[in-house]
């Protein structure tokens, strides 16, 4: 059984923020996999989780600063393997459209990340991590240095320009391919695929 968990804030205000790009996978992955779906389950304490074959789809309705609580009554609940926990994020240090999976790693930041971890006791799940940062080579602005956001708070929670958001409906479609090719070929190979 695999436990896949976008992060991401609740309800209408955070939808479409550089924060939710989780929450939007998942979503994907629901409508792209229903011949898999068996039932919806009521919602579980801070969670809306649904049970596919063999896999559980969860984002969960507490704020991403405790992400980690819902993840680990989830993990409890459905007995899930550690390395059978694959998070779904944004990820700051990452430019807009790069993907990048990993596991074993420290959260760098990733305040929904550091929950896990902490509630978990162990780093050693895997990550979907999506870039969510304008690209390097645009020019600086007085909101970025070095193509880093100067409050990355405050960045996290803003909604893409019309232009990103093209691109990020593209990269929602090929992390989900790319979580559905993990489930069949395995992580690895996955990595040497889509890591680019």
């Amino acid at each position: 059984m695999f436990l896949i968990v976008g992060l991401g804030n609740p309800g209408l205000k955070y939808k479409f923020t550089r924060h939710n790009v989780g929450f939007r996978v998942v979503d994907e992955l629901h409508s792209s996999l229903p011949s898999l779906l068996l039932r919806k389950n009521s919602v579980i304490d801070n969670l809306a989780p649904l049970t596919l074959k063999g896999v559980v789809l969860a984002k969960p309705k507490s704020f991403m600063n405790l992400s980690g609580q819902a993840v680990k009554s989830l993990v409890k609940k459905y007995k899930i393997p550690i390395t059978n926990l694959w998070v779904i994020h944004d990820d700051i240090d990452l430019p807009l459209g790069k993907i990048r999976i990993s596991k074993g790693r420290g959260a760098a930041g990733h305040r929904g990340v550091e929950s896990i971890i902490k509630e978990l006791g162990t780093k050693n799940f895997v990550r979907f991590r999506l870039g969510i940062c304008p690209k390097a080579d645009k020019p600086p602005t007085k909101n970025m240095v070095r193509g880093k956001p100067k409050n990355p708070e405050k960045f996290v929670l803003q909604k893409f320009t019309k232009n990103e958001e093209k691109i990020v409906k593209q990269i929602i479609k090929k992390t989900a391919e790319t979580i559905e090719f993990s489930l069949k070929e395995g992580v690895e190979k996955a990595m040497s695929k889509y890591n680019c």
